[in-house]
């Protein structure tokens, strides 16, 4: 079957490329070495979401090109989820595609994030360019979509495509807040039923994950599937590297937790969580 998009993401998502304002790279023409992923779903995501920054200016001139890069991410959607399912998914598709230009606005919002919160960053292109976290967070946003809408296995295979990319490991069923940003990335994983906040900041090896697996009743060597195990993060928190908050607990707003911290019990707002005592270190000449 050929898929073609009915719906007015291409229409949407034109218009909120004329929004595109400094410190977003203007709308002019910018030529840089190509650069394209095994997985086209990426590649056309990429230029969908930041035209001007992946060699794509004809999107913010003819909405006609939109439309058929969505045609284009639409067949390829398609393909990927139909093995996985008995029945039609064009809707599940549509519905996807129709998401987009929500995807794209939180993803801005990503970039600023970014920017605000490492030093480092020079610019919003070199972020969406350059920045694996970004990268990981945007494959998971779309994920993410297709994970609610049904399509889960077809969901996981793009996030851990991006994984092998970023070496960031984000589940397409965890629910990401607004204003997202992983500094550095490599080791970070963030499990399926985790919850993150609004303005949260997290830096490498960093994992919210699971503690203990239940057991499924009645089968042996098999663990329970469906249920709530990996942690809820609320807004305004900053996870230091090498930090493992495991299990179904709840850290709350305005809370920071120190590098290497190991965290199982839940933490109250307005709080900060270090490592008290830190091994000692000895050194010794060379004699």
């Amino acid at each position: 079957m050929e898929y073609g998009y009915t719906g007015d993401a291409h229409e949407r998502l034109f218009e909120s490329y004329k929004s595109d304002s400094d410190p977003f790279p203007e709308q002019t023409p910018m030529e840089f070495p190509r650069r394209e992923h095994r997985r086209k779903e990426v590649d056309i995501l990429k230029r969908l979401f930041f035209p001007t920054c992946w060699n794509s200016d004809e999107l913010i001139q003819d909405e006609l090109a939109v439309l058929n890069n969505l045609d284009g991410l639409g067949a390829l959607f398609y393909a990927g989820m139909r093995p996985y399912s008995n029945g039609d998914v064009s809707k599940t598709v549509a519905e996807t595609i129709d998401r987009l230009p929500d995807i794209r606005r939180r993803l801005k919002k990503d970039v600023e994030a970014a920017y605000k919160g490492d030093p480092a960053a020079k610019t919003y292109l070199e972020i969406i360019r350059s920045y694996p976290g970004f990268l990981a967070i945007m494959v998971q946003r779309v994920a993410h979509e297709l994970y609610k809408l049904g399509a889960t296995e077809y969901a996981r295979e793009l996030t851990e495509y991006a994984k092998t990319e970023t070496g960031i490991d984000i589940h397409p069923g965890a629910e990401i807040g607004e204003y997202f940003f992983i500094d550095h990335g490599t080791g970070v994983v963030i499990g399926e039923t985790a919850t993150v906040g609004d303005w949260v900041r997290i830096y490498q090896d960093v994992t919210l994950g699971a503690l203990h697996f239940e057991e499924e009743e009645g089968e042996e060597h098999a663990l329970k599937k469906g249920y709530k195990r990996h942690p809820d993060i609320g807004d305004h928190v900053v996870i230091g590297a090498g930090t493992k908050v495991l299990g179904d607990i709840h850290v709350g707003d305005h809370v920071s937790i120190g590098a290497n911290s190991w965290v199982t019990e839940d933490i109250p707002d307005n709080t900060k969580v270090f490592v008290s005592e830190h091994p000692e270190q000895v050194r010794k000449r060379n004699d």
